[in-house]
């Protein structure tokens, strides 16, 4: 078994604990829907959001939704003038048998300008 890495990436309106905990959890939702893994096949889960976003950490709704036992992070984007605003980011390491061309990485609301390359139709 290997393991991969799978990108995704969501925005919010705005800064609030709500907004912020539903749009993770989707995202993490729809990239293990989309790639089949079981929780217990997470190694790992790193989460980045943009300066704006300070109302709470994004690993409290991957806990919310039975992660609790997987090793997160949280860390802040660095600044960059004309980025994305709004935006959560995640890298979760799975445990698969797939091959990287079969892994789908998620980008969903706004986020889906960040690697258009890799958006699902």
């Amino acid at each position: 078994m290997m393991m991969r890495g799978i990108r995704g990436a969501t925005t919010v309106k705005e800064d609030n604990v709500e907004e912020v905990l539903q749009a993770t959890r989707e995202l993490l939702q729809i990239m293990q829907r989309e790639n089949d893994f079981a929780i217990s096949d997470v190694a790992s889960a790193l989460f980045t959001v943009t300066p704006d976003l300070r109302s709470v950490f994004p690993a409290a709704a991957a806990r919310s939704i039975g992660w609790d036992k997987v090793p997160l992070l949280c860390f802040q984007e660095i600044e960059v003038p004309g980025s994305l605003p709004l935006c959560i980011r995640v890298l979760v390491h799975v445990n698969t048998e797939k091959s990287q061309q079969e892994i789908k990485h998620i980008y969903l609301k706004e986020a889906h300008v960040l690697r258009q390359d890799l958006t699902l139709p």
